[in-house]
């Protein structure tokens, strides 16, 4: 897994895509994600060694410039955000359930490497904004206690900057619920 991620989100596909290609020119970093999110905003995720990650992400701000509406440099990313942003996860059983959904894409990375950080639970998924108008959400499971610490570790992290739109936690959920989630 890759020790560092970051992120550009610019409010202009155009703007976007050059953005994304002064970022994979500057530095030897993997490309996780680029594409158009709603509303006709783009997102470039990175990942790699921290210094080519962080070289890029300054690449990016530059060309992105006032296009730039948000951005994460996150090094020392658990190790679990990555397979779970690009749904990889594979989850044996479903136990309780946190579900935490935030008014940005970084701020759901943020609270996903806080919650894995804070608590033995596995993170399930972290949706970056496809189909979802922007926002994001992140879906983590484990013992209960585990995911109230978890999720009080996330929503620490993000409810301060007034981008966590809502959390729950569904202590025991149905079995018909498992086919959805995983």
């Amino acid at each position: 897994m890759c020790p560092a991620i970051g992120l550009v989100e610019l409010n202009s596909i155009a703007r976007g895509i050059i953005t994304m290609d002064a970022m994979l020119k500057k530095a030897p970093i993997k490309l996780i994600e680029a594409m158009p999110i709603c509303p006709g905003k783009y997102m470039v995720l990175i990942a790699g060694e921290v210094a080519p990650v962080e070289a890029s992400m300054q690449a990016g701000l530059e060309v992105g410039g006032g296009y730039v509406v948000d951005e994460l440099f996150l090094p020392n990313v658990h190790q679990q955000v990555l397979p779970a942003i690009l749904a990889l996860t594979e989850v044996e059983e479903l136990e309780a359930l946190g579900i935490m959904e935030t008014f940005s894409i970084a701020s759901s990375i943020l609270a996903a490497d806080a919650a894995a950080k804070a608590a033995n639970i596995t993170l399930i998924e972290v949706r970056l904004a496809k189909g979802l108008g922007g926002k994001a959400y992140i879906t983590l499971t484990g013992e209960i206690a585990e995911v109230e610490a978890a999720m009080e570790a996330g929503t620490a992290m993000v409810a301060p900057k007034g981008l966590l739109l809502t959390q729950v936690i569904i202590p025991a959920p149905h079995e018909d619920l498992t086919e959805k989630i995983l």
